[in-house]
Order: C-alpha cells, then structure tokens, then sequence
C-alpha cells in the first residue's frame, strides 16, 4: 500500500502555519480515511484535522504544542510492512516560533542570567497567597491577566476552561466571585515588584490579525457612508416574534444580516472584490459575522444568507457565534464571504467605522440601539434610532453606490415585515 503524507492544512485563507493542539490518535492506531486525526489551531480557529488515507499512523513527526507551516510533514500513515525512512528523513524538524526575550528595567545591582520568558519576573521562592503569584507560566489570555491584576485572583488557583485548559475571562471572573479560586487582596501599587512590564507573545489570531490588516487599511482606499437608522418598528416586531412559543429568538443583528443579504441581490456591485485585472461580482450573499474573542477577532461565515429566512438566520447565526467563541468551527466556516457585518452595539457604541477584510469589498458597522430625542411632524418625541456605517473599497465601488445600498438597508430595517417575505 501507498505511503500517506499527513501534512499541515491550510484551513483559512490567511492561515500560514498551525499549530498543533492535541494528536487524536496515537503512533501505532489504525485509521481509516476520514477519521479525526489532530485538532489544529489556526489564525481563526480550533479545527479537525481529517485523514486522508487508511494505514497505520506509522510516525508524529509534529508533537502536540508545536508549530508546523502549511504544507510541512507532520506525520506518516502507512502499513507495518511499508519503509517510511526515507519519507522520515525527508522531512524538517519542527519547531515552535520564537518568542520574545523577556526585558527587566535596569537596576544598579549586577545583572543575573536569566532565560527568555513570556513574562519578566525577578527569581524568587514560589509565593504564597498574599505574596503576590507568579503568573508568566500559567497559560491565560492578556485579558485575563489583566483582570486578576485587578482582582487580586491568583491565576495559578485557576482552572481554564479556553483552548488546552488556557484561562480566559469568564473563568477570573467565576473566580473573583468565589466560584473557582482564592481572591487575594490587590497589593498596593507601591508594593509590586518586579519587571514593569512583560511581552506577551502573539497568539495565532492576534498574529494574523498583524498580518492582514496593514494589508488592507493601508493599501486599500476606504470610504465611508454613515446613515441612521428608525427601529422603533423592527423593535417593536422584535418584540412580538420573541414573545411567540416555539420560535427562535431575534436579535437586532439577525435583522441586520437578512437586510443586508437583500439589498445585495440589489445591489451586486457592493456584493464584489477586486481580482487581478477584473471585478469579481458575486451573486450569493456569504456574510461574515464578526466575533470578538478575548484574544482577536475572528469572522466566521454564514452562508447563502439572501435564501434564508429570518428565523433560519437566527438559529444559524446564533449557533456560528457560539461556536466561534468556543473555537469549534469547521474549515469551511473559515473563509468565503463575500461581505461582513460587526456589530459593536451591545458594548454600548453609538458608532463606529470598520475595516474591510480583503478580499472582501466592504464591511458594515453597527452602533447600538438608543432611545433619543426625535422630531417628527407631531413634534418632540422619544424613538429607538441605530447608526450604520458602510465601509467600501473605493476601487470596487464608488459612493453612490455604497450610499444606495446602504439607503436599501435603512429601508427595509425601517420596514421590518419585509424582512420576513
């Protein structure tokens, strides 16, 4: 039988290295084409890494935790009988990128030799609880770090429920509230030792957030249309399709997804991306949704969003949501929108101004819902009103283009039952 290659992946578009999370099945097990082999990090997300023939997996030549390019060698599916030396041998050693070298503040005592760490501590006996913790080996996203600074929690008390047991923020805060660690008294700022400040490496996300976006703000000429939005109706059927039994939940961003799609069958020109020579025009609606994670932003996407309905929407999206954040999507989720969405409006933003994701043309941000003063021919009254911004590609589109799209958007948020046609 054949010698199967089990190489890196590329997963996402962006994706240009991965990093392996745990190996599924172990050297010696037999697999069959499409069984789970790994479970991968990449730039986005956790994800399922599949065989592609049958054996025995004969070598791992990536362990868990490290880091392999898109393409390298990680491991040999083969017979017992079969010779996989030379395939072994051809294959380059595997290594986790670099991290930064720690940097301590100068002091007039002589400097002691101390290895590169993610966080610069000064060497010391393990501290008690009170003494302040030791925190640089004990996987936490800086967010969490941030907020057990603040707490006085004790990260090492910490159970993480994030990716390979990684503390994120829902577990300090569980733990400030007594549910999982010991809070320790916060030290008075004139009290805490140490470095002042400590270079945290970047996570696969943030990485490839580094990467792609100067490639788009800065060579990509943005332009912006910003409109405001009535939703006292849509509110108000909002409302009144929550209250039914049986019927999935709405929220103010389903609506939002369901008048986009529309009003990009109307608009293609604003459905588009710029190729090498030509405009690509597309004629299905793929929306990105982005997710804030406590590491990065990642977008999956919701697709053939203009053919489904509103309450299809809902399920969907919610589903795609949690998963992102729980970094369980699969491959394909990854990449292929055509046009995004970020909604900002449950952190209270009244509005803002996104950046595209190449390849995409452009990208729509959405403010909160507020109760604001409002005239009308009544008078002064009170109404529910939302602010979206559009973000466009000025050599896909120019801004009258973007601003009869966005005109369509308003209106079919303004007259919500179409939404549900």
């Amino acid at each position: 039988m054949a010698v199967t290659k089990v190489v890196m992946p590329k997963l996402s578009d962006a994706m240009e290295s991965g990093k392996i999370i745990k190996w599924l099945k172990k050297e010696g097990d037999r697999v069959q084409g499409g069984d789970i082999l790994a479970e991968v990090e990449t730039d986005k997300a956790d994800v399922e890494m599949e065989a592609f023939g049958g054996g025995v997996l004969r070598k791992i030549l990536v362990p868990a935790g490290e880091t392999a390019a898109i393409g390298a060698l990680i491991g040999v599916i083969a017979e017992p009988g079969d010779d996989i030396a030379a395939v072994v041998a051809s294959a380059p050693a595997a290594a986790s990128p670099p991290r930064p070298a720690a940097v301590t503040p100068s002091a007039p005592a002589a400097p002691v030799a101390r290895p590169a760490a993610v966080v610069s501590a000064p060497a010391a006996t393990p501290a008690g609880p009170g003494q302040g913790a030791q925190v640089g080996r004990v996987k936490a996203s800086p967010l969490a770090k941030k907020i057990a600074a603040q707490a006085g929690v004790d990260l090492r008390l910490i159970q993480g429920s994030g990716p390979g047991g990684r503390i994120i923020r829902r577990d300090v805060e569980a733990a400030g509230s007594g549910a999982g660690a010991v809070a320790m008294p916060a030290a008075a700022p004139a009290a805490v030792a140490g470095a002042e400040f400590e270079d945290v490496p970047l996570t696969q996300i943030r990485a490839a957030i580094a990467r792609r976006m100067p490639l788009s703000k800065a060579p990509v000429p943005h332009f912006y249309v910003t409109s405001e939005v009535a939703m006292d109706r849509a509110w108000e059927l909002r409302e009144q399709l929550n209250a039914l039994d049986g019927q999935p939940k709405i929220s103010v961003n389903d609506f939002v997804i369901r008048a986009c799609a529309l009003a990009l069958l109307t608009h293609p020109g604003v459905n588009a991306s710029l190729q090498a020579d030509a405009i690509r025009v597309y004629h299905r609606a793929h929306i990105g949704i982005a997710v804030a994670l406590d590491d990065g932003l990642i977008t999956p996407v919701l697709r053939d969003c203009h053919a489904k309905p509103l309450a299809q929407i809902a399920v969907e999206a919610r589903d795609l949501v949690e998963r992102a954040r729980n970094r369980k999507l699969r491959a394909q989720e990854l990449s292929g929108a055509t046009f995004s969405i970020s909604n900002l409006g449950m952190f209270d933003v009244a509005e803002f101004s996104a950046i595209i994701n190449p390849p995409e043309g452009a990208i729509l941000a959405v403010g909160s819902v507020r109760r604001v003063p409002v005239v009308d021919e009544t008078g002064l009254g009170v109404g529910r009103r939302m602010m979206l911004t559009i973000s466009c590609d000025h050599r896909v589109m120019d801004g009258a283009m973007g601003a009869r799209f966005l005109q369509d958007v308003k209106r079919l948020l303004e007259e919500p039952l179409r939404l549900l046609v």
